[in-house]
């Protein structure tokens, strides 16, 4: 899980755009109060192929994947996940906050060889203060040394540092898709959500995809929620305001075990088991979050 934002950090390196024609532009077009009207039991992928979900599947598959993390497919459902907001290897994927790189371990080998794969950081030299500075530095160093300990499987992904307080993702109009997964709750308490959303609009291609996970609240939450969940019509208005149209909303990653009540928040559950072995069979019982899966669309 995503620990709080710490800090405010100030942009160092961006602003490589990606080439090529956009996967995205050539996805058919669905209007969000269709889908919104007649969402499907099981969620359509956006105009992917079979060839390209079996990219993915492959990609999930990949002997080069920690087992750790493969032990958390049953929980994350990166095949459907992926797929449903239509990521193909030949697209420009922009990931906001790999954290330690689980889904990195996927979309970069995905994209190493038609596509490219951008993580957007922190930048630990401007954070607010030293706590901020070392977890940032420490999660960046790990990432890029998880890239470069394998070379043959992630290629040269690229890395960019940016403002949290004015977050800039890159040259307008330069990326396909823009992926978050459980991310809305740190910008929420640092009140940064308004800027990302605007940022994540402003980068991508006409047409392209904003794909978010996140942990699914009973309803929305107030000011000063710290336990880690987030309103769906929360998350929703705040990308519609940016711009987005809700174009489809999944249960791909939907768990009904969670009550969303627990003493430690979202982190009391696995991964985190924040509270050690307090409860914690019952923690285990219950799985990761129930977390919303929402595809938004940059209109054209």
């Amino acid at each position: 899980m995503h620990m709080h934002l710490l800090g405010i950090a100030l942009t160092t390196a961006l602003l490589a755009g990606c080439g090529g024609a956009s996967d995205s532009e050539q996805a058919a077009q669905v209007p969000a109060a269709d889908t919104a009207a007649s969402a499907p039991a099981t969620p359509a992928s956006a105009g992917i192929s079979d060839t390209d979900r079996a990219a993915i599947a492959a990609a999930v598959a990949g002997p080069w994947r920690t087992p750790a993390n493969v032990a958390r497919d049953d929980a994350r459902n990166p095949v459907e996940t992926l797929a449903f907001f239509g990521v193909t290897p030949r697209q420009c994927v922009l990931e906001i906050y790999p954290g330690g790189g689980w889904y990195s371990e996927i979309l970069v080998p995905l994209l190493k060889d038609d596509g490219h794969y951008i993580a957007a950081v922190n930048n630990p030299a401007t954070a607010s203060n030293e706590r901020a500075q070392a977890f940032y530095s420490e999660q960046n160093v790990a990432l890029r040394a998880k890239f470069a300990a394998n070379p043959e499987v992630y290629g040269e992904p690229e890395i960019r540092e940016l403002d949290i307080a004015n977050p800039v993702f890159g040259e307008p109009g330069t990326v396909d898709t823009v992926v978050t997964f459980r991310n809305v709750h740190n910008w929420l308490m640092a009140g940064t959500a308004e800027a990302m959303f605007k940022g994540f609009f402003d980068v991508l291609k006409p047409g392209g995809v904003l794909g978010v996970v996140e942990h699914r609240a009973a309803a929305d939450v107030q000011p000063g929620d710290r336990s880690g969940y987030v309103g769906q019509a929360q998350t929703i208005a705040m990308a519609e305001a940016a711009g987005f149209v809700l174009e489809e909303a999944s249960e791909i990653n939907a768990n009904p075990a969670d009550t969303k009540d627990h003493e430690a928040g979202v982190w009391s559950l696995p991964p985190s088991y924040r509270l050690g072995d307090k409860d914690r069979e019952k923690y285990q019982a219950i799985g990761e979050s129930d977390r919303m899966t929402l595809r938004f669309r940059k209109p054209n």
